[in-house]
């Protein structure tokens, strides 16, 4: 009969395979996100007033991979929002050197606000990652 406090298996999130898999998403969103923030002329639909969501939402899938690509490492969190912000940082001086580009705090404020997102959005697969529960031994009566 199964021990009804045996650990439960990691989430498959949490599995090796699945963090490789996390960790090329996250060079591939890398190098797609590069792409849209340094070409000349973006695509048309990128010039609109939603230019901040668009930050917003590239980083917050760049934190939810990130953070489930580097997780159990000590400082994980830390590292990946500062990693990331640092990373929103680079993007904004290259753009204030493109003569078709500028640089702006607003898209790196709405840079943060995605990689707080994304963080959140992480720990419920996370929270699977927790020490298992050390089963309660029990007393055999006779």
């Amino acid at each position: 009969m199964p021990d009804a406090h045996a650990a439960a298996p990691a989430r498959w999130c949490l599995q090796p395979a699945a963090r490789r898999g996390f960790g090329a998403l996250l060079a591939l969103l890398i190098v797609v996100v590069a792409w849209f923030a340094f070409t000349p002329a973006p695509p048309r639909t990128l010039e609109t007033v939603w230019d901040k969501l668009h930050h917003a939402l590239a980083f917050t899938a760049l934190a939810w991979v990130a953070e489930l690509a580097v997780w159990p490492q000590r400082g994980h969190r830390w590292r990946v929002a500062l990693g990331l912000l640092a990373w929103g940082g680079v993007i904004e001086i290259v753009q204030s050197q493109l003569p078709t580009r500028s640089a702006e705090w607003g898209d790196l404020l709405a840079d943060a606000v995605g990689i707080a997102f994304g963080l959140l959005l992480a720990l419920p697969c996370l929270r699977g990652g927790r020490a298992p529960i050390e089963a309660v031994p029990t007393r055999s009566t006779g």
